[in-house]
């Protein structure tokens, strides 16, 4: 997807995302995660929810949350750059935001509501995007950023953990 895009677009390190967006109409391929998600949610043991594959490294439940969360910081971040607000836009640690989510104790299934009903939002504010509004750029974490690389980034970002968490944990 990064062909559809300009270099301005983005900092070159969301590359690894944009190119794992599900589809080049960015509500069809947020809409196409959901099922993704849930189907994949589904599919991980219970016992396997607080596995961290290594010491120091999150544990499934904690990368679920970090999917959510980062949906809501870049759909955030999308309407701010739609509108046109020129305010730069600090960047956020995901790795203190993991201890602090309480990720460890909230089951598949809230998970999985929780995820739907962050999706159905970004979905809905994508949906009320023009054309010209997708392309309009703002500043965040010290890098350009357009509404629509952050819709890329955000069906991108969710195939890549999923893939982590496939290859490694499972």
């Amino acid at each position: 997807m990064q062909s559809l895009l300009s270099k301005e677009e983005y900092n070159p390190y969301y590359g690894i995302f944009i190119d794992k967006a599900l589809k080049e109409d960015i509500v069809e391929g947020l809409q196409e995660g959901i099922a993704q998600f849930v189907d994949f949610v589904k599919g991980i043991p219970e016992e396997k929810m607080k596995y961290a594959y290594d010491h120091g490294k999150w544990t499934i439940a904690e990368v679920l949350q970090h999917i959510i969360d980062t949906e809501r910081i870049f759909s955030y971040r999308a309407l701010r750059f739609a509108r046109k607000d020129n305010s730069p836009l600090i960047g956020f640690d995901q790795d203190d935001y993991v201890p602090n989510s309480n990720a460890n104790n909230i089951g598949k299934q809230e998970f999985i509501e929780d995820f739907k009903a962050v999706r159905n939002s970004s979905i809905s504010l994508y949906k009320g995007f023009t054309s010209e509004m997708l392309t309009w750029i703002g500043e965040a974490s010290g890098s350009p950023m357009s509404a629509r690389a952050a819709g890329y980034i955000l069906s991108g970002h969710q195939t890549h953990h999923l893939e982590v968490i496939k290859e490694r944990y499972l």
